[in-house]
């Protein structure tokens, strides 16, 4: 349950910064017909979570709990991007590139389709 409640705060939290910095990256375009807001916050949690990633991996910097906070709270609800992302340079730095290709074409291709479809289905 401690888990739960730590994950939830910290998707609190992603949520929010979410909403707040892609409205703002967005007031900011001159283009209102492109998703720049969410192309930068895509953009901020996969730089995040290298950084974030990285100092946990590399220096041992992190409690789990704070693991959990940080990863699956904030960042998870931030942009679930930033997962995909982390965790595809995983499969490439472990070698395994017909893997680090089949994520993102699955994700990509998949994800995508899979929303025509829903939007289609919707009719």
């Amino acid at each position: 349950m401690r888990s739960i409640v730590i994950i939830g705060l910290g998707g609190f939290i992603g949520a929010i910064l979410r909403y707040l910095i892609s409205g703002w990256v967005q007031r900011l375009s001159s283009n209102p017909w492109f998703p720049y807001g969410t192309a930068g916050v895509n953009i901020l949690g996969c730089l995040m979570i290298g950084l974030l990633g990285g100092w946990s991996e590399h220096r041992d910097l992190f409690s789990p709990a704070t693991r959990l906070f940080l990863f699956l709270g904030i960042l998870g609800s931030f942009t679930t991007f930033s997962t995909f992302g982390f965790e595809t340079l995983s499969l490439l730095r472990d070698q395994r590139m017909g893997a680090a290709l089949g994520n993102i074409a699955l994700q990509v291709i998949l994800g995508l389709g899979a929303v025509w479809l829903g939007y289609g289905l919707s009719k």
